[in-house]
């Protein structure tokens, strides 16, 4: 009898460990989220209104998508996952770590040329990056989605190994890529359209004509992590995050939050499903 009583003891033990790790240090209610840094300050500024609104507190962790995705793999751990293209999203339903029903698509992203305000070196275009005397910087393509997309571009225009002679940077992060301009350390970077948003006094923006030079659009996609410790939290922020006022904050920030809006840069871009990208993996 004795024994028998240890049993439903642990159960008991191991079902309060689970419920206090998705509470925060003063045993309020807490989801964390592994982020790409495309969608910083619109999820910053959205996670302040839901804990506002609900009392739950949102931990937003941010680096590159695949380094993210490996820091859940490895720790276990995580109740939400957002990269910054669906690429990372499907290895994410490759290896099982999200739920793939939950996945819920937040913003658009358009490959774009950001430079340096007032253009000092006169780009007008993908060409321009192979000047000499021309410092390029993109992200990480072996782990940042807009790495990984500049390559593609220049490799669709035929341009990858001109340019690639003038890349003198490749950041760990798309907030460290949108950096680079404002301080001074590149000439150009491509990266996505928002980024000149997000230092409109020291960035400005080259779009990238023609739209059929754009390959492939992406977008932010969300989804609710399989190692989640707080699955109704979870889906309180996602459900906030696809609300009309959770988009608002995507807008005010700059981001395209409908295809049709992106499809203006590129009309005949490919905008992969989920589904697509799981087929070539």
């Amino acid at each position: 009898m004795k024994g028998q009583r240890i049993i439903p003891s642990l159960v008991i033990a191991a079902l309060m460990i689970l419920g206090y790790l998705s509470l925060g240090p003063r045993g309020e209610e807490k989801i964390i989220a592994f982020c790409g840094s495309a969608s910083k300050p619109a999820l910053e500024a959205a996670a302040s209104a839901f804990e506002r609104k609900t009392g739950i507190r949102v931990e937003l962790q941010f680096g590159g998508s695949g380094a993210m995705l490996s820091r859940m793999e490895i720790s276990g751990s995580g109740d939400l996952y957002i990269p910054g293209s669906p690429d990372y999203m499907a290895k994410a339903v490759e290896e099982g770590i999200v739920d793939e029903d939950s996945i819920r698509t937040l913003a658009y992203l358009v490959p774009a040329i950001i430079v340096p305000k007032g253009n000092p070196k006169g780009i007008t275009e993908l060409r321009d990056l192979a000047k000499a005397g021309v410092r390029v910087g993109i992200a990480d393509p072996e782990s940042v989605c807009i790495g990984e997309y500049a390559v593609e571009l220049l490799k669709h225009n035929l341009l990858y190994d001109e340019v690639s002679k003038n890349i003198v940077v490749y950041a760990e992060s798309c907030s460290k890529a949108g950096a680079l301009v404002p301080i001074g350390a590149v000439d150009a970077v491509i990266g996505w359209d928002v980024f000149h948003r997000w230092n409109p006094d020291k960035a400005d923006i080259v779009h990238i004509e023609p739209h059929a030079k754009i390959p492939r659009l992406a977008y932010i996609p969300a989804a609710i992590s399989s190692y989640s410790k707080n699955v109704g939290g979870a889906r309180q922020f996602l459900d906030f995050l696809s609300s009309q006022e959770g988009r608002e904050y995507f807008e005010n920030a700059g981001y395209l939050t409908t295809e049709g809006e992106a499809r203006k840069y590129a009309p005949d871009a490919e905008v992969p499903s989920i589904r697509q990208l799981l087929e070539k993996i």
